[in-house]
């Protein structure tokens, strides 16, 4: 069984979690907040020496530097001051060229800015197509001009005019503000860019710590009015609500019975939802006593309904044929009827018996609606169809006479659907009347198949009175099946509320009963019926018939029994 929690800890753990979620979105906002005006400040005056830089920079001159190191020569000068770690050649071939007076005091004027401006980096570098060449880095020396790194996407605009936006980076010498400023000649072309990187790495240490100290004091402080809220919550909330929950249990149980002496009594004065829940508790606990007296009368009353239901199930199954072999001195004919009703009681009923000697009836017929009152009118029907049936006697004029009576006290307005035939032993002739049924199905020996015998369908029966019905007509040979059945069977529905229909009739019959007797027949026709539905209820009475004629009636027994 899974651990209960309990309501307090619960709406603890929800304040404490909502109070930190605020408190930590707080912080951290103006922690943003905070950095992006010091990035902006740090931006600002990086862009601001990158302008007085570019702006009080010979630029005609770093032009100048910018042809003269962009040959051969140079670079191999270059190459061997940085292999020897000697600045020397570098500086006598800035002598050389005339250039050192001005290249040093350039320096000089870096030097000065970046000490007094507080700078991490300051330089001067000309752009290429794919890399940036030093040309000036007080921090460095000489031994830098000349040097080439590989130019990144982000410089990509420096290639023309453009300045580089200040940002705010992480890289391998920590946090840097860095700003870019294009070097323009007297001509107002493009020559270098000034550079500036302002170190930021104190700061965003210093903005981490703070929000780290001021997340931990905001959790405290949370924790410690968290304790508080808790103590109310169980005193307001939790306690009266445990309170009243031991005492509902302890009447749903029904320890100490179910009468008025047992309603929930505790001491809830909240003047909330809480003492509202308190007196709607005792007000369905009042509604609970009151309902299971009335269960007990009504549960006596089923069970006695149910005794009298189970009588009529009996009472119905009785009144079908129900023993087989049914004529176990008579070897013309083998029949095999079943009913599976829906509910207790069921509307369908099938009937067989023997007219005289040598006719024998059958008849197949469906109750409107389902339950008692169908079993009721199913005894009425049954009863006048077999009682009118007598030797000879048209059996359209059996229905003609059974549905008039039928008519006379059918308030109801319940009405049959009825099929009847009468098989002539001897001559194989079968006479029958139907009364709005479904048609049954014919095998033939001869052809070894089933087919549905489309017949001429009459009204049904108690529906309206003075209906004639006409006898009709087919032959039997020896060997051939009639196969009738109601529409609980055609209409068995599976879970999809597919029904089972009349073409998955016809193939079971033709594929599994063509060798099979009556019986046989039956109960491979309900297999299939029940693997078809399922575990889906059955809605409606399920009963079939199944006649064959086996063998004429001899002439010798006829004169013997007149």
């Amino acid at each position: 069984m899974e651990k209960r929690r309990k309501l307090n800890v619960e709406l603890i753990k929800f304040l404490i979690g909502s109070m930190l979620v605020v408190g930590v979105l707080m912080l951290l906002g103006s922690s943003l907040v905070n950095n992006r005006q010091y990035r902006k400040l740090y931006n600002d005056k990086a862009l601001e020496i990158a302008k007085t830089v570019s702006d009080q920079v010979n630029g005609d001159f770093i032009e100048e530097l910018c042809k003269e190191i962009d040959t051969e020569e140079f670079e191999q000068i270059q190459k061997e001051a940085v292999a020897a770690d000697d600045e020397q050649p570098i500086i006598d071939w800035l002598k050389e060229k005339g250039m050192y007076q001005n290249y040093e005091r350039i320096n000089e004027y870096l030097h000065s800015i970046q000490a007094d401006m507080n700078i991490e980096y300051l330089y001067i570098q000309m752009i290429q197509d794919h890399s940036s060449v030093y040309l000036f880095d007080p921090s460095s020396g000489y031994l830098t001009l000349g040097y080439k790194e590989e130019l990144s996407e982000r410089f990509d605009k420096l290639k023309g005019n453009e300045r580089l936006e200040p940002t705010v980076s992480r890289t391998e010498f920590g946090w840097l503000s860095s700003a870019g400023e294009p070097v323009l000649s007297s001509d107002g072309e493009k020559c270098a860019v000034a550079f500036v990187d302002i170190d930021m790495t104190e700061i965003v240490r210093n903005t981490i710590r703070f929000t780290v100290l001021m997340v931990c004091l905001c959790i405290l402080i949370i924790l410690a009015a968290g304790m508080d809220i808790s103590r109310k919550i169980k005193k307001r909330i939790s306690r009266p609500i445990e309170l009243l929950t031991e005492a509902t249990h302890k009447f749903g149980n029904g320890e100490e019975g179910y009468d008025e002496n047992n309603i929930v009594d505790l001491d809830i004065h909240t003047r909330d939802e809480i003492e509202e829940l308190y007196h709607a508790t005792q007000s369905m606990q009042k509604s609970i006593i009151n309902y299971m007296d009335n269960l007990t009368r009504v549960t006596a009353e089923k069970e006695r309904i149910g005794a009298e239901l189970n009588v009529a199930t009996q009472i119905q199954a009785s009144m079908l044929p129900c023993i087989f072999p049914a004529f176990p001195d008579r070897d013309e004919m083998d029949i095999y009827a079943t009913m599976t009703p829906a509910k207790e009681v069921g509307g369908d009923f099938y009937d067989f018996f023997m007219v005289d000697d040598r006719h024998m009836a059958i008849v197949m017929a469906d109750v409107s609606g389902k339950g008692v009152p169908a079993a009721l009118f199913m005894v009425i029907g049954k009863t006048l169809i077999k009682d009118h049936t007598q030797p000879g006697r048209d059996l359209g004029e059996v229905f003609t006479e059974v549905n008039n009576i039928l008519c006379e006290s059918n308030e109801n307005g319940m009405f049959i659907t009825a099929f009847e035939g009468v098989l002539d032993l001897v001559t194989g002739e079968f006479r029958y009347v139907n009364a709005g049924h479904e048609m049954p199905f014919v095998y033939r020996r001869e052809t070894n198949t089933y087919e549905a015998y489309k017949i001429r369908a009459g009204f049904v029966l108690a529906g309206i009175e003075d209906i004639v019905y006409k006898e009709q007509k087919l032959q039997l040979n020896i060997g051939d099946k009639i196969f009738q059945y109601t529409d609980g069977v055609t209409e068995a529905t599976d879970k999809d509320r597919q029904l089972y229909g009349m073409d998955r009739l016809d193939h079971v019959l033709n594929q599994q009963c063509l060798s099979s007797n009556p019986e046989e027949t039956l109960k491979l026709v309900k297999a299939d019926i029940d693997a078809f539905v399922g575990d889906n209820d059955q809605f409606d009475d399920i009963t079939m018939l199944c006649l064959e004629y086996t063998k004429k009636m001899e002439n010798q027994r006829l004169l013997n029994n007149c």
